[in-house]
């Protein structure tokens, strides 16, 4: 089988011939058919200090399995996150990381909205929405930001800012539900908002705390870093939250289906769209790491082995 893999930091990423690996207890084999390109895994390229295995979500086929499994059989679709081997023609998912694809959706829908619809979900429950609240969205054009736009409306938000890089992006996030768009690098983000979703971190975490009204919230989900000051939220009594999906499907698997199953009855009904902002051969997963690289993807960017 094709996999991609790189051997130093920064890359460059290549192709290899690998043997099929074979699935241990509690493990499908799926044969690929849509890989989600991550801004977590590209920046493991560009800053881990040792080369690591190409991973993230992905659907397919199940085309076997190991000892112990009983929830999934060969030829059902699946989606899942993989913490190995991800970008190539065959990939192994422990089964309780897996879910299956249903008969409306592809396997690129599934790579659009599952993994990226968690995390949107449950940063948004950390936050604590009420009806009838406006909400800040950083990274409103990416993967999680698109659906977190839409999400927010869904849960009852009257007013919603997308916060970009670029002015280009504005038309697609206001075309997703937003009111307003503002640029990072403008002075002020608008009137104040009752909570932000952010998914930037870093610098932007200063002028992200600004924006918020007094007793407002934050939610932090990226791996950007940053630092706040303590004067910044005693002054407004405000207060910021870090999640972490990894966290919920470790502790809470029962929330984390329940979330699933929320995500594909929204798809089903037509209020939850995921866009894919292009699907990228596996020999191209440089392309689509550039893409990602580069900020400038709307929605999803997706491998297709």
């Amino acid at each position: 089988m094709r996999r991609v893999r790189y051997e130093s930091t920064g890359g460059p990423l290549f192709l290899e011939e690998a043997p099929v690996p074979q699935p241990g207890a509690g493990e499908l084999l799926v044969r690929c058919e849509a890989v989600g390109v991550t801004l977590p895994v590209v920046r493991k390229v560009t800053e881990a200090p040792e080369p690591v295995p190409l991973g993230g979500e992905l659907g397919g086929e199940v085309v076997s399995v190991g000892a112990g499994v009983t929830r999934f059989r060969p030829g059902e679709r699946v989606t899942g996150l993989c913490f190995g081997h991800g970008y190539a023609d065959f990939a192994l998912l422990h089964e309780a990381m897996a879910s299956p694809i249903p008969d409306d959706a592809t396997a690129v829908d599934a790579v659009a909205l599952v993994r990226g619809g968690l995390v949107a979900l449950g940063s948004l429950a950390a936050a604590r929405p009420e009806p009838g609240e406006s909400a800040l969205i950083t990274a409103a054009a990416s993967g999680v930001g698109h659906l977190a736009v839409q999400l927010a409306r869904v849960r009852g938000a009257a007013r919603v800012v997308g916060a970009v890089s670029d002015a280009a992006k504005a038309d697609f996030v206001r075309a997703l539900g937003a009111d307003a768009t503002t640029l990072y690098g403008d002075g002020s983000w608008g009137d104040p908002v009752d909570y932000v979703l952010d998914a930037v971190g870093g610098d932007l975490l200063t002028p992200a705390l600004a924006a918020l009204a007094p007793g407002g919230r934050l939610v932090a989900y990226s791996s950007g870093g940053g630092t706040i000051q303590a004067y910044d939220l005693l002054v407004g009594a405000k207060s910021v939250t870090g999640f972490q999906m990894a966290r919920i499907a470790r502790e809470r698997p029962e929330l984390y289906e329940r979330w699933r199953r929320d995500l594909w009855r929204m798809f089903s009904a037509g209020t939850l769209r995921p866009v894919v902002h292009g699907e990228f051969a596996l020999e191209d997963a440089a392309k689509a790491h550039a893409a990602i690289e580069s900020r400038s993807n709307l929605g999803k960017v997706v491998l297709r082995p």
